[in-house]
């Protein structure tokens, strides 16, 4: 898979090579103002304003030699709406998402095929695990010039301002449960710490409170480092660290002590990375335009122990058992009766609010 554009308010990237390799030799697409991407994945992330009008977030609009667009738009609710139109063809889909709160955070992913007559548009929440998606029919290919157009602003164009950032891949990108460490990350097993890229399926790692347990996957996946994907260094010795880490928005610590007892009546609690950030023991980490992460799949969702601390590996839910939703996600490869079932996460997972009290009362 090859990402070739990125942007937000600060920056506009479009790359034909990939982004981060743009010494290849040969780009990745026909660079023809012509050429069709007859396949890809527009992802982006916005905010749902606050009024809950309904608003263009992010679209192209051209007139010559014939009438194209691509718009998303925000509709009351909740919900996102696409609208694609070539001449006098035009494309619809619609999610609605009735949970989704103002101001809330959604990743939006269009995924399309047009030479296959397939199209998928998906709604997803970072921090939830609930997926939202509708079937497109029929969706168009883009030509590179309007891709062009979108990715780098040019010509009649929207970018709104609750938009956080939107990609563009040549490939069908995958949706769903995420991985959220770096593969330099240093894991405890019984042989001592080793590397999470050095660690393979039939391995074993120690774990918080089941000790030594298998690995039956080891999942990597390259995704724009903006957004829910802004990498975080978690700085030691804060959390129990022997050394920094990096890690993705949404890799979730268990956290324990007096603390969490006095405030929440548990014994541990699990807290989102990004609630964690506070100018010292965590920081958002400077990055190129993307970043590849990793995670390991252990058979009941198991505690990882990363450079000293407790971190959670990957959560799958009950994902085996939805046939269609399965082949779309980073699983997608593999059989779904030889995947575990993950129950509900035994630790509370803390809300913002609660993580940034939480945060506050151990920097105090």
């Amino acid at each position: 898979m090859t990402w070739l554009a990125l942007t937000d308010h600060n920056d506009r990237r479009f790359s034909p090579r990939g982004l981060g390799t743009d010494k290849k030799p040969n780009p990745q697409i026909d660079t023809k103002s012509s050429a069709l991407l007859t396949r890809g994945t527009i992802m982006f992330e916005t905010r749902l304003s606050a009024d809950g009008r309904p608003q263009v977030l992010f679209g192209y609009k051209n007139t010559f030699p014939a009438l194209r667009s691509l718009t998303f738009q925000a509709i009351p609710g909740g919900g996102i709406a696409m609208v694609q139109v070539q001449g006098s063809a035009i494309t619809h889909a619609a999610i609605e998402h009735k949970e989704a709160g103002r101001t809330d955070v959604v990743r939006i992913t269009y995924s399309w095929d047009s030479t296959a007559k397939w199209g998928r548009m998906t709604l997803e929440k970072p921090e939830e695990t609930a997926i939202v998606t509708v079937k497109v029919d029929h969706p168009k290919p883009l030509s590179v010039d309007d891709i062009r157009d979108l990715m780098l602003g040019r010509g009649d164009h929207s970018f709104a301002s609750d938009m956080i950032f939107a990609a563009l891949s040549d490939q069908i990108e995958p949706i769903g449960p995420m991985p959220t460490m770096l593969a330099e990350t240093p894991l405890e097993t019984p042989w001592g710490y080793k590397l999470l890229r050095s660690l393979k399926r039939g391995d074993t790692v120690n774990t918080r409170n089941t000790g030594v347990v298998p690995i039956l996957e080891r999942i990597e996946r390259t995704v724009p480092a903006r957004g829910s994907y802004r990498p975080i260094r978690l700085r030691a010795p804060y959390f129990g660290l022997q050394q920094d880490i990096i890690v993705s928005p949404d890799q979730r610590l268990i956290i324990d002590g007096p603390e969490v007892e006095y405030l929440f009546n548990r014994e541990a609690v699990l807290v989102p990375a990004r609630h964690l950030v506070n100018g010292f023991a965590a920081i958002e980490e400077a990055s190129g335009p993307t970043i590849t992460y990793a995670q390991l799949l252990l058979p009941q969702h198991e505690t990882l122990i990363a450079a000293g601390t407790a971190v959670e590996s990957l959560y799958i839910g009950r994902i085996r058992r939805d046939a269609q939703l399965l082949p779309s996600t980073v699983l997608g490869g593999l059989e779904g009766a030889h995947l575990p079932e993950h129950r509900q996460p035994v630790h509370q997972v803390l809300r913002w609010y609660d993580a940034i009290h939480l945060a506050r009362r151990r920097a105090a």
